[in-house]
């Protein structure tokens, strides 16, 4: 079923929202995802409905922490809609409230984290323990129930939370068994993500050019080998910069490296050869005495930095060489920063490769900017506007470009 075709006219929704924002001081400091969930519950309440938004906030881990209590957002949450929001204080427990709810009105749940059954993962109980898998059995039984439990609050179900699509819990996935295909949808920041990754992978305009950054190869290696029979163009940037030094015999002082992938750098480039694909990376960087803004810098080659410091950010070649593999592609994939972007002092490689990106999209490329560290990025060298579309799920769209299938996708779409 498609959102903008149901009608909500006297009917209630559960929408599985992704509200994990982060709060400083008891006050949120980035309104990205409520902004980005506010079109699909404003259409609900617009076409006669009432609400029941559902979301986790942190990671509890079945334990009721104040310091993740969704009461927190309740006042941001009524400001964005424009009607005030209920509260219930026990997801597991709103039948009351929900029921008592009017056509336009909106229920808040708590913390959906606060109860194991939302993960259903076993708790107190390791992978190696012989009654793992017992327990394990016991845990997907009370997750169905804790699923029938949410999906009784409502007439239909909608799934909004693209930063979790990833994961099969009970309100992401699990949830959509109890209702049938006419009362099960995505939301319009559903609808929009899915669309954004299809741009990517499936409908490529060329050149297509990737841009992969972050600490650790090992993190990224499934989607690294999935884009490199994709892609025309891969920068690898970031911390990945000195495993790659290191496995060809690269003096790379303190920086961050991972000793055991140094097979799977030199198997990367070597897929990068097999696929014809150009494989970008760092040759200089500016390196720090210490993990610091303070640091004194050094810029120095990537596969020659002294004992003593370490590889902070990609240098000016390095920079130049990225704006330019950038240059004139139709469409453009970035996850994760070129180096300590957190440090005013070390951001320079991260805004050379923002600006590029904004500059190839402002010619008619698709740019697609995903991942947590990318998306902060963007919003601090105030890019947000000039780029094609910034996903709101780090590890989902990871996932979806490296080809798995979404079970919060696949629960709604079969």
């Amino acid at each position: 079923m498609n959102i903008k075709d149901y009608n909500f006219d006297g009917k209630k929704a559960i929408v599985r929202v992704d509200f994990n924002v982060p709060i400083q001081d008891g006050k949120i400091t980035d309104m990205t995802r409520i902004n980005g969930a506010a079109p699909t519950l404003k259409l609900i309440l617009e076409k006669g409905g009432s609400l029941i938004i559902m979301s986790h906030m942190g990671k509890p881990k079945g334990k009721k922490k104040p310091e993740l209590s969704l009461s927190q957002i309740v006042d941001a949450v009524s400001q964005t809609l424009g009607v005030p929001v209920k509260f219930a204080p026990d997801c597991a427990d709103a039948s009351e409230a929900a029921a008592a709810l009017k056509k336009g009105e909106v229920l808040l749940l708590e913390n959906l984290r606060y109860y194991p059954e939302e993960e259903g993962k076993p708790v107190g109980i390791e992978k190696d323990d012989p009654a793992y898998e017992d327990a394990k059995k016991e845990m997907k039984a009370r997750q169905k129930d804790f699923a029938k439990k949410l999906a009784s609050y409502a007439d239909c179900y909608v799934m909004d939370a693209f930063g979790t699509a990833h994961r099969k819990h009970a309100s992401t996935a699990v949830i959509a068994d109890y209702f049938d295909a006419d009362n099960k949808m995505l939301g319009l920041l559903m609808e929009k993500e899915v669309q954004a990754v299809d741009n990517v992978l499936s409908n490529i305009k060329r050149p297509f050019v990737a841009i992969m950054g972050g600490s650790k190869v090992s993190s990224k290696i499934g989607i690294i080998e999935n884009l490199l029979g994709k892609v025309d163009k891969l920068i690898l940037c970031g911390g990945m910069t000195y495993t790659f030094s290191k496995a060809h015999g690269g003096e790379i002082g303190n920086s961050i490296v991972e000793l055991d992938k140094l097979d799977v750098a030199l198997n990367v480039e070597k897929m990068a050869k097999e696929n014809g694909v150009e494989l970008v990376l760092g040759t200089d960087s500016i390196c720090g005495d210490s993990f610091s803004n303070d640091a004194k810098q050094l810029v120095c080659p990537s596969n020659a930095i002294p004992e003593g410091w370490e590889g902070l950010d990609a240098g000016p070649e390095t920079q130049k060489a990225f704006a330019a593999a950038i240059k004139g592609a139709k469409t453009i994939l970035w996850n994760g920063p070129a180096g300590v972007f957190e440090f005013d002092n070390f951001c320079a490689g991260s805004r050379a490769v923002g600006n590029a990106v904004a500059e190839a999209t402002a010619e008619g490329a698709f740019s697609l900017i995903g991942g947590g560290d990318s998306v902060a990025c963007v919003n601090k060298f105030g890019l947000a506007d000039k780029v094609s579309y910034i996903s709101t799920g780090g590890g989902a769209l990871l996932e979806a470009i490296e080809g798995k299938v979404l079970p919060g996708v696949a629960a709604i779409k079969g």
